[in-house]
């Protein structure tokens, strides 16, 4: 450690930004004497690459420069891989390489304790994100000698490359465990089944149609449930809104929901749905309709994994109008057919089975998550480690990757 010098990043790397070429100059071809533009959507896929004249290019990147996306979201995002010329949207790392290897940067820029401190500095007045460099070019780093850093670019490489692996194993295990549940959700409505009848919406289910005026907003009171608390399947608390107690009676006058109703989206986004499992008294907001079943023809949660199931979805959708925002008059979701079992019993089973395989998937991918969490907090413990001279040896951290 006597030999890692305390510097700012300023005195071991620049920072250089991009240019913006006028979009007159832009090709979607390219032809003899241009160059890809290069911008950070690009780092994502290759759907959108352009050309511009050589000529008018000012800043070039290859394949093995660090770039730096100064916007979001997300912002400060630490990207290679390309080359061309970079506009105005990137600015290039460029490291002083006789102290600081670009491989040792790299991984230095994409450590957390350095991303969280910028991130959180980088919020503009016009609600866009920018980093900001004066703070980035302040940052302290410790600079260790460059054979020392060639080992540990070497050992927290291969290591880092094996917990990204590990992560897309756990994703694509949460992926199946997720799909496995929609699946079978999907098979019951897919087809109209032995003793099942065919009705519209609206009858067998009544309406309470909050759309109108958003209602007055305060600190504390009664929570409000807007089109942001309704998820696929399930209501979020978050965020927590509130009206005044004293005027819940008139915001309400068109119905009071109950434990255990339906509550649907009818835009932004449209066809959210979920099952009221709050005890306590809501107001809701506009963009929502609460559904109340006939209890003596169709069960509520039924109701919710029918609303949920893809074929369903899919004629809800198909109804839906707008340009930009799409969403669904009440008299339209009224109208659309639905089929289910005329035997309340029938209903009841399918309910217990669908409601034991949402708890299984809800354990499994409890269980992935939190291997996500252990193998995010493993990868910061061995970046903390690299870049304050505690690294140990390779078979330690492998032995770390195979307990998270």
């Amino acid at each position: 450690m006597k030999s890692w010098k305390l510097k700012r990043l300023s005195e071991v790397c620049d920072f250089v930004g991009g240019s913006q070429p006028p979009k007159s100059d832009f090709s979607l071809e390219e032809k003899e004497g241009y160059i890809r533009l290069i911008q950070i959507r690009d780092y994502k896929s290759d759907d959108n690459i352009v050309y511009i004249p050589k000529a008018k290019a000012r800043r070039f990147c290859d394949e093995n420069d660090i770039m730096i996306g100064r916007y979001g979201p997300p912002v400060f995002q630490i990207l290679k891989g390309l080359r061309g010329a970079y506009n105005v949207a990137l600015m290039k790392a460029v490291p002083d390489e006789r102290v600081l290897s670009k491989d040792y940067a790299f991984l230095f820029l994409k450590y957390s304790e350095i991303q969280d401190y910028i991130i959180n500095l980088s919020h503009r007045a016009a609600g866009q994100t920018g980093v900001n460099k004066d703070a980035l070019e302040d940052y302290p780093i410790l600079v260790p000698p460059l054979d020392e850093q060639e080992r540990i670019v070497a050992i927290v490489g291969g290591v880092l490359s094996a917990i990204e692996q590990a992560k897309e194993n756990v994703q694509r295990n949460l992926q199946n465990a997720k799909e496995l549940f929609q699946s079978e959700l999907n098979s019951i409505f897919a087809t109209r089944g032995e003793g099942w009848i065919d009705n519209s919406i609206e009858s067998c289910i009544k309406f309470i149609d909050y759309r109108g005026k958003t209602p007055v907003k305060t600190s504390s009171g009664i929570r409000l449930i807007t089109a942001k608390n309704v998820k696929l399947g399930y209501l979020n608390i978050e965020p927590q809104e509130f009206i005044h107690s004293d005027n819940y009676d008139t915001w309400m006058t068109r119905g009071i929901p109950n434990y255990g109703d339906v509550v649907f989206t009818t835009e932004a986004p449209l066809a959210n749905v979920a099952q009221i499992d709050l005890t306590e008294k809501l107001a809701f907001a506009q963009r929502i309709i609460v559904m109340q079943p006939n209890a003596e023809v169709l069960n509520q949660t039924f109701l919710k994994y029918m609303l949920l199931s893809a074929p369903i979805r899919k004629k809800i959708l198909e109804r839906g109008t707008g340009a930009t925002v799409q969403g669904i008059k009440a008299s339209l979701l009224k109208k659309i057919e639905i089929s289910f079992p005329q035997s309340l019993e029938v209903q009841n089973q399918i309910v217990e089975k669908l409601d034991s395989l949402s708890e299984e998937s809800k354990k499994l991918e409890g269980i992935y998550m939190r291997k996500l969490d252990s193998l995010e907090e493993l990868k910061k413990s061995i970046l903390q480690k690299a870049f304050s001279g505690e690294l140990t040896a390779t078979k330690e951290l492998e032995y770390d990757l195979e307990r998270s």
